[in-house]
């Protein structure tokens, strides 16, 4: 996903916090409002950088002050207090092309009330990382914090689960995006 960073909004009231990361658009915004054109995968994100450019050719998007990044999830969705497998959207195909380089930014944990795109990230939305410590780009340092953090009830009260956790990565465009 190619996103557009924004710093800490003053309303979070992390100090620590110096950017947003997160998978959700909430704060930091998606490049282009992406799903009517039906070029994402069955986790609702992009196969390649290459796809991402195309979308944003349809969408008149520019890329130049864009962040690329790529998520790797975790199989399990936590919701109803327990851990249940899920699946990427069947009916779209995911053939994701892995990045030959990529630097672990963070874990980040996402809400899929609708099992189908990315929705709320509640450490940022909710600013949950008043309570819950997290690195400067708003994000918890592993997947077993975060893992942590849903079985003891932390995200309860921010938004409706299920709750799905991304380790966040961030990657170099493969050549000067246009």
């Amino acid at each position: 996903m190619a996103k557009r960073i924004h710093e800490r909004p003053d309303w979070l009231g992390v100090p620590d916090v110096v950017d947003i990361y997160s998978l959700s658009g909430c704060v930091s915004d998606d490049f282009a409002d992406y799903i009517s054109c039906w070029k994402h995968n069955g986790y609702w994100l992009f196969d390649s950088p290459e796809v991402i450019r195309i979308v944003a050719d349809e969408t008149e998007t520019e890329l130049g002050d864009t962040r690329l990044f790529y998520y790797e999830v975790h199989e399990f969705e936590f919701g109803d207090r327990k851990w249940s497998p899920f699946l990427p959207e069947a009916s779209v195909g995911t053939n994701v092309l892995l990045p030959t380089s990529k630097k672990l930014e963070g874990f980040d944990v996402v809400t899929f009330w609708a099992h189908s795109s990315p929705e709320c990230s509640p450490l940022s939305c909710n600013s949950l990382a008043k309570k819950i410590p997290t690195n400067s780009h708003c994000l918890l340092q592993s997947l077993e914090q975060a893992k942590n953090a849903l079985e003891d009830g932390q995200f309860e009260n921010s938004e409706p689960g299920p709750y799905r956790v991304f380790a966040v990565y961030s990657v170099d465009w493969p050549s000067v995006p246009k």
